[in-house]
């Protein structure tokens, strides 16, 4: 298989004391391939795509999955796959003890980013 078709997703993992890192594993017309790394008390915040999709496979760790601007959430952990379908609120907060890693991948590629209001980040590890 050529290497412009398989990737290591580890090679891409990049942790960070600051933000978590947008690391692109490969970026196509049809789609955006991220890493993602989230170390504990990190999060990424809520925010939507207006014109697509964001698919998240749950490869390590735990998480907070934000579904609602209200800050209505759901439990997440390795072996998940949420989706956030075109204009769905979403974002995650690391409350565990371990990273959360996860691969995003953004369906079309220019689907657009909206944050939400930091108002809007629910603080505890769940509220629905």
């Amino acid at each position: 298989m050529g290497s412009d078709r398989l990737f290591r997703a580890v090679d891409f993992m990049q942790p960070s004391d600051d933000e978590p890192i947008r690391s692109v594993i490969v970026e196509t017309a049809e789609a955006v391939v991220v890493a993602w790394y989230v170390k504990p008390g990190q999060r990424i915040a809520a925010h939507v795509h207006p014109s697509g999709q964001d698919t998240w496979t749950i490869l390590s760790g735990h998480g907070t999955y934000q579904t609602e601007a209200s800050g209505s959430s759901l439990a997440i952990t390795a072996g998940d796959v949420v989706v956030a379908p075109v204009g769905c609120v979403h974002g995650v907060s690391n409350h565990g003890q371990e990273p959360l890693t996860f691969i995003s991948v953004v369906s079309p590629a220019d689907a657009g980013f909206e944050p939400m209001p930091d108002a809007m980040i629910p603080t505890s590890p769940l509220s629905s």
